[in-house]
């Protein structure tokens, strides 16, 4: 599977990987599995992982990915959204992603290592209350 994601409940993130090629129908996939998920609580934080995914993503595939969010927003929210991507091209166009999707989330930000992702994911957590 290209896309697999595993859900942490207790600290409320999704980790969302995307290996090998990725075409944008298995994308839009993921987000009609996910709203079907059982185990999906109604907020998450996000750390999608690029870091092995050999596709490039057009600006209009990009531009689209949003819409797929909003139709799972009554469903799940996503709060702060850590992205890895490792490669320079990837990296730039997920810098784009941030702007087209800056609705769908309450922070975003792209990083190249993983472990400065997460460490920043548990910074935007919110606090219970």
């Amino acid at each position: 599977m290209p896309i697999t994601y595993e859900i942490d409940k207790a600290r409320g993130v999704i980790r969302t990987r995307c290996v090998g090629h990725v075409v944008f129908a298995e994308v839009a996939e993921h987000f009609r599995t996910l709203f079907l998920d059982p185990a999906c609580p109604e907020r998450l934080d996000v750390l999608l992982d690029l870091s092995e995914m050999t596709s490039v993503p057009g600006v209009e595939q990009l531009k689209a990915v949003p819409g797929e969010i909003g139709r799972i927003r009554d469903r799940v929210r996503f709060e702060a959204c850590a992205i890895v991507a490792t490669s320079d091209l990837l990296f730039g166009l997920t810098r784009m992603f941030e702007v087209f999707a800056e609705e769908q989330f309450r922070t975003t930000c792209v990083f190249r290592d993983a472990s400065e992702a997460e460490a920043w994911l548990i910074a935007q957590q919110m606090p219970a209350g």
